[in-house]
């Protein structure tokens, strides 16, 4: 038995699998297929990102990516934060608070330092009180930031 992320896109699911496996390691399009002789452009995918099984499928629709749904992604310093952030949002993404974004296709990320959550959980509540703080006030989180946040707070 195996639990697989169905998504569905607009429109442009090439591009976006294009991207996707692009700035993912360990990722790789198994199939790509147009669905039956349809009026409208219907497509069908599967696909690893960074070892994760998806599926799509990309024809326009009432159904639209919404913040209820987001893929999270854990980064270990902030070279990876900055360099997940700048190729998700790239070419029509949207920053949101707190380490969210949109992509161009309205799929919502969260790029998450492992430092935040690290920070969050500190054992001086003043510290992680700080961080918390310091985070809800971020688009793209900035470690250096949280750090000085927790840093002047003990």
């Amino acid at each position: 038995m195996s639990i697989v992320p169905c998504l569905w896109f607009q429109s442009d699911l090439k591009g976006a699998l294009d991207r996707y496996t692009t700035l993912f390691p360990d990722s790789h399009v198994h199939s790509l297929e147009r669905m039956g002789a349809m009026e409208d452009e219907v497509w069908l995918a599967e696909w690893r990102m960074n070892g994760t099984e998806f599926r799509a499928i990309s024809q326009r629709s009432g159904f639209v990516f919404n913040e209820s749904m987001s893929l999270s992604v854990t980064c270990a310093d902030q070279a990876e934060v900055d360099r997940y952030w700048d190729g998700l949002i790239a070419g029509g993404g949207e920053e949101s608070n707190c380490g969210w974004l949109k992509d161009p296709w309205g799929l919502s990320w969260q790029i998450v330092p492992q430092r935040l959550n690290e920070l969050m959980a500190d054992p001086d509540p003043k510290r992680a009180a700080a961080a918390t703080q310091c985070m809800l006030g971020q688009h793209r989180i900035v470690i250096a930031d949280l750090e000085a946040a927790a840093d002047a707070a003990s």
